[in-house]
């Protein structure tokens, strides 16, 4: 997969984000203060709405164009933008209903990334069907708006744009809507994700409620296929990593967003010996870096098992390399966008982290060796959106990134 220029850079193919939440990068750093004894992703969800409140689509706009940028420096040249801040924060549409997706997609043609924009339908407050909260009503449609949102969001599809469908999770949407809207897009080619089975406490209320594990309901009940991507699956029994990995469907694992949550660590051995496909997503952007999140992917299995080298195989000995060229494998299924040779990032070969380096040796000192930046050049559908290691129009997003903040943060 490396390839060496003539001037001994170092040429690799771009790879998907599976997962994100470009309005969660304005609060990244912003939730490390103890306010309970017992913090978890429950306490931390309560910033997380009080942020989501304050966003309008200009905010919004600017806020996607940073993180965009800072994604295609880290060698990203696709996201899947998982979508649910819709509507006003009283709940009320926007005149125009798709003014936040557009957003969305407006910072992507700004930035120069690929985009998999993924509207996500919202319709429940818990696994018991209870009504959206206050703050959540901003997130909710009924299903034929969904729908309609989704058909006038796909009519907008280019080169670097594809549209899916993103179900929030088994909590927030409803057995029987669930599969109504799979049933109106049977057929159709197009990716669909899922949260599941990323918390405890999910698992726990969905066996109470429903008598079955997270992700075994899922694949027992939604004919999970290949055009399926289930986002973190941490909490998996024997099973279920055994049904996913049958299934065809991909799991977008998130390594920096699940430590900072204290979400677990995802069966990655397991899963790998089943033959399953998987990427890696930066969710939350608490780190926005290939790097970290392949490189915590692993070390987390080496914390849990007490062993080095854990993501390998006897025809793959090299951990840098599986961890690699799976992640872009199973970004291409996930996103539901085409291999592009125009997509590809440059590493600088006159670092010192890549001194001698070989094509055997590259990618394990890309993953493995320090924290400096190594990616000197991006190109998204041949066109080069980063120099020297810097977005073309970084200073001047910088610049409107600032302004929103404070906005955000004086709100």
């Amino acid at each position: 997969m490396p390839r060496q220029s003539a001037d001994g850079h170092w040429w690799l193919p771009g790879l998907a984000n599976l997962h994100s939440h470009a309005f969660q990068r304005a609060m990244a750093g912003l939730a490390e203060r103890q306010g309970d004894p017992n913090d978890s992703f429950w306490t931390w969800r309560e910033l997380m709405y009080r942020f989501a409140g304050r966003f309008d689509p200009d905010t919004l706009h600017a806020v996607a164009c940073q993180l965009y940028a800072e994604m295609l420096e880290a060698g990203y040249t696709t996201v899947c933008e998982f979508h649910y801040l819709h509507h006003q924060p009283d709940g009320r549409p926007y005149a125009d209903p798709a003014a936040m997706s557009k957003a969305l997609i407006a910072a992507a043609r700004d930035t120069g990334i690929r985009l998999t924009l993924l509207p996500v339908l919202y319709m429940s407050g818990g696994f018991d069907g209870r009504a959206l909260s206050e703050r959540q009503r901003r997130f909710g449609h009924a299903p034929d708006d969904y729908l309609a949102l989704l058909q006038s969001l796909r009519a907008l599809r280019d080169d670097t744009l594809d549209v899916g469908v993103a179900l929030h999770s088994l909590r927030a949407v409803p057995p029987d809507a669930m599969q109504a809207l799979l049933v109106a897009i049977a057929g159709e080619p197009m990716p669909i994700h899922i949260h599941v089975a990323e918390q405890l406490p999910e698992v726990e209320e969905c066996v109470a409620l429903r008598g079955s594990r997270p992700v075994r309901w899922l694949l027992d009940n939604a004919g999970v296929d290949a055009r399926w991507t289930l986002v973190h699956a941490t909490h998996l029994d024997e099973g279920e990593v055994r049904g996913i990995a049958a299934s065809g469907a991909t799991v977008a694992i998130c390594p920096t967003t699940e430590a900072n949550l204290g979400d677990g660590f995802f069966p990655l051995a397991d899963y790998l010996a089943a033959g399953g496909h998987w990427g890696v997503g930066s969710d939350s952007h608490v780190s926005v870096s290939v790097v970290e999140e392949l490189r915590w992917l692993e070390y987390g299995q080496r914390l849990r098992t007490h062993r080095r080298n854990v993501a390998v195989s006897p025809a793959r000995p090299s951990t840098g390399a599986l961890l690699f060229q799976q992640a872009h494998a199973g970004g291409l299924r996930a996103c539901g966008q085409p291999a592009s040779a125009g997509d590809r990032i440059v590493l600088d070969g006159d670092a010192p982290a890549l001194a001698g380096a070989t094509a055997d040796d590259l990618l394990d000192r890309f993953v493995f060796a320090g924290n400096r930046p190594l990616v000197r050049e991006v190109h998204v559908a041949g066109v080069a959106r980063v120099r020297e290691g810097r977005h073309a129009g970084s200073d001047a997003i910088a610049a409107r990134f600032g302004l929103a903040m404070r906005r955000l943060l004086a709100g």
